[in-house]
């Protein structure tokens, strides 16, 4: 395996890797368990309904009081070896920033329950109602960030000068800000995030940030288990690897895999599989993808993930194995 830094991601205690945490309903292991928005007419009217940023403050309409009122049944609590390695990244120098486009009050309201009060405590920085992707793509002129008082936005600053609690900004701004906490021209950023649109593709393209992809599709689309000859010592496997992993949903009949599709032969030949163009997208701007942040948080810090790369099969970034039906098998698979 190749251990050149071009080649490898790295957490490292003696490298200065940053880690962001963009994809805050996954990062904590939000998940919704149910349809908070039954009796509605459509899910427009509930996804409208939803968006109203003053419904949490004014406990109105049918989202956010369900929530407040009932977020055992709605939300997990983060694991303990989560908050560990959190805790354990924080103690090695790294930097860490919790990023999401959701506002302050209901941030707080999920963060207090899945990760505990103290929650601003795992964080440097948090910045909410990020409005992604454009936090990325935005000048500050355009997106500037702002201070809170109360939950409620106040004044534009023209430069961050400190860690703390921002809403809105952009990543220019928070670039110059790391610049300052870690005195490197060019501190490098390891990004967490569940969203090819909102988190991973523009955090590669305008940023050129290294990108870790959080990807559910990896749990329920079955994951190979390697040769029992071949795996590593115990204290470097992560959560799931050795183990055969238990979907908690169902792949698709209809649809089928998230990873590959069958294209019908020329002629009499027979069908063949190709990679989606979701696929195509997850070796293309990420760095690595993993099933759930449980899946490394037992890992030593500095383990090395093997990285997607042009040069490299379509399936090396993948953590802890590939997808099988990405494996080479008796049928003919085309990466295009």
């Amino acid at each position: 395996m190749d251990v050149t830094d071009q080649t490898m991601l790295t957490c490292s205690p003696r490298k200065n890797f940053k880690l962001c945490f963009f994809a805050f309903l996954k990062l904590c292991f939000l998940h919704i368990k149910g349809y908070l928005l039954c009796g509605l007419s459509g899910f427009r009217a509930g996804l409208d309904n939803a968006l109203l940023c003053f419904n949490f403050l004014e406990d109105c309409g049918m989202y956010f009081p369900e929530v407040k009122n009932h977020p055992d049944k709605y939300l997990q609590r983060c694991p303990e070896s989560v908050k560990k390695w959190l805790k354990q990244l924080k103690s090695a120098g790294k930097i860490l920033l919790l990023i999401t486009s959701s506002h302050s009050d209901y941030c707080r309201l999920l963060c207090e329950h899945i990760l505990g009060n103290n929650f601003e405590e795992y964080f440097d920085i948090i910045i909410t109602n990020a409005l992604k992707p454009g936090f990325f793509s935005h000048t500050p002129n355009q997106r500037p960030f702002r201070t809170l008082e109360n939950d409620e936005e106040q004044e534009a600053l023209l430069s961050l000068d400190k860690p703390g609690w921002y809403s809105q900004g952009n990543a220019i701004q928070l670039c110059e800000l790391l610049k300052k906490m870690t005195g490197k021209l060019d501190p490098k950023v390891v990004y967490f995030g569940d969203s090819m649109h909102s988190d991973i593709f523009p955090a590669r393209h305008y940023s050129n940030w290294e990108t870790v992809f959080i990807l559910e599709e990896l749990l329920g689309d079955k994951v190979a288990v390697p040769e029992e000859g071949e795996s590593e010592p115990l204290e470097k496997k992560g959560k799931y690897e050795g183990d055969e992993l238990k979907a908690p949903y169902s792949v698709s009949k209809q649809w089928g895999s998230f990873f590959m599709d069958r294209l019908p032969g020329l002629e009499n030949a027979e069908e063949i599989l190709v990679r989606t163009w979701s696929c195509k997208c997850i070796s293309t701007y990420s760095t690595i993808a993993i099933p759930s942040l449980e899946a490394i948080a037992d890992l030593p810090l500095d383990y090395r993930f093997t990285r997607f790369s042009s040069n490299r099969s379509a399936t090396a970034g993948y953590y802890p194995s590939p997808p099988r039906v990405m494996l080479p098998s008796e049928e003919s698979v085309t990466m295009k």
